[in-house]
Order: structure tokens, then C-alpha cells, then sequence
């Protein structure tokens, strides 16, 4: 495949803790939609590290659906919330922590094939491979008959699995 780039402008006013701002993209989907600094929540808008999070969210979601397709399984749905946690250190504000939380509705597919194609996922997403942040994630099937949902899903309560790591490769597979 060939390479290829996309784009997205910003215009801002201002210093970062007062400024504001108008991101835009060529496609039209921003068009000067509000940006304001991640920690400035009463404005309207959006802000660096939710693009970040919807960003890991959709490409992690892709990048499980073309893994399970690789491993012969067609998913129905997957549905990935991506939590971005900044913090101020000593550099200044940084993206020290995402977690993935995975839903994920796969017909036919056996409990331990999922974990390794969301393990797969997780190391071969290109928003992952770009951030220098600790990544960790949960990962669920749902059960077989389940509806789809349009809103975020719940993240109580205990996952049938849960995966956590960074560089090396930690699995806790569920019971069944």
C-alpha cells in the first residue's frame, strides 16, 4: 500500500491556559469546531487529549477487526473506549497513561483466540505504535445474542478478561 497523509489545522488565540482555539479538517467532519486546553472543561469544544483517545479508540477498533479477519472470524461489533490520563510532571503536562476497554461481539470465536488477536491489535495499531504512553487494556467478548449498542458501555463490573501491559506480553485468560 502506498503512503499516504492527512491533515488537520488549528487556529489559536491566546495563551494556553486562556487561549481558544478552532481545529479544522479537509474532510469537513472539524470545520472550526471549538479547541480549548485538555484540562479547560467548562468551554465548549474539544481538546488534544480526547482527539488523542477517539484517534486510539477507531484505529485500535480497525486493527482488531482486520486481526480477526486475518484469524478467519467476522466480528459483528467492537466497541473500544479509550481513557487518555495527563498529568503535569517535572517536563510539563504529559500523556502518561491510556486504557483501552474493548467489547467485542465475534461469532464462533474461542475465548483464548480473541486475547491473542486484541494482544495483536493493541502492538500493531499505528496510534499505539506512535504513543509514548503506558497502554493498557480490557478486553471482553459479549455475550452471543447481544444487541448493538450507539453509546459508550458501561466499565463496571468484573471482565471476562482483562489483559494489562506495555512492552512485554501479560494474559490473564478467563475462566469458561
Amino acid at each position: 500500500m502506498k503512503p499516504y497523509s492527512r491533515k488537520a489545522s488549528v487556529l489559536w488565540l491566546g495563551t494556553r491556559q486562556r487561549g481558544k482555539g478552532a481545529i479544522s479538517t479537509p474532510s469537513a467532519v472539524l470545520k472550526r469546531a471549538p479547541y480549548a486546553s485538555g484540562s479547560e472543561i467548562k468551554r465548549k469544544g474539544t481538546n488534544p487529549p480526547e482527539l488523542i483517545a477517539a484517534a486510539h479508540a477507531g484505529s485500535f477498533s480497525m486493527t482488531l477487526a482486520n486481526e480477526l479477519g486475518q484469524a478467519g472470524y467476522s466480528p459483528r461489533q467492537i466497541d473500544t473506549t479509550a481513557t487518555v490520563t495527563m498529568e503535569d510532571i517535572a517536563a510539563g503536562w504529559t500523556m502518561t497513561q491510556i486504557h483501552l476497554d474493548v467489547i467485542a461481539t465475534v461469532p464462533k470465536v474461542a475465548q483464548c483466540d480473541f486475547i491473542d488477536a486484541a494482544l495483536r491489535a493493541k502492538a500493531n495499531c499505528p496510534i499505539s505504535r506512535s504513543l509514548n504512553a503506558n497502554i493498557s487494556m480490557r478486553a471482553k467478548l459479549s455475550p452471543r445474542g447481544a444487541t448493538a449498542r450507539l453509546l459508550a458501555h458501561p466499565t463496571s463490573g468484573r471482565p471476562e478478561s482483562s489483559i494489562v501491559q506495555k512492552n512485554g506480553v501479560k494474559r490473564k485468560r478467563a475462566k469458561n
